[in-house]
């Protein structure tokens, strides 16, 4: 918790296999979660970003660059959010990060795998959030 935001880091471990942006099945039970927190808050919006580690993506692959690959899993997570889940999807915001904000070391194994990782942000939406109050 940072100030007025919530932010739940993931693990690609759990949401993606490597070089995919398909959501695996194994996060369903999380997504469900989240989705049941979302939709139980009218002032809230969800800011889904997606992080690489700083391996190239391999020539000729599906997926253009980490850039690329980025966008793609945050916005498959909101599709399954919208589709699955029936979340709102005008509370739902897609960013890719790319491999530029790491954080751990890209040397090791397990420093890139920390790298990957989707973050997942909840953000109150001021406005409906300020009107709650001030209705009360």
């Amino acid at each position: 918790i940072d100030e007025t935001v919530v932010m739940i880091t993931v693990s690609d471990k759990l949401l993606f296999t490597s070089g995919s942006y398909r959501v695996n099945p194994k996060a369903n039970n999380l997504l469900q979660r989240l989705a049941d927190v979302i939709n139980s808050e009218p002032a809230m919006e969800v800011l889904i970003e997606g992080h690489t580690d700083a391996q190239t993506v391999k020539p000729g692959s599906y997926i253009k660059d980490n850039w690329d690959l980025s966008v793609e899993r945050s916005t498959a997570v909101i599709r399954k959010l919208q589709e699955d889940y029936d979340v709102d999807p005008a509370k739902l915001i897609a960013a890719g990060r790319s491999s530029y904000q790491p954080i751990a070391e890209n040397e090791t194994k397990e420093g890139r795998s920390t790298n990957r990782r989707t973050r997942i942000v909840i953000l109150p939406n001021l406005d409906k959030f300020l009107a709650l109050l001030s209705a009360n």
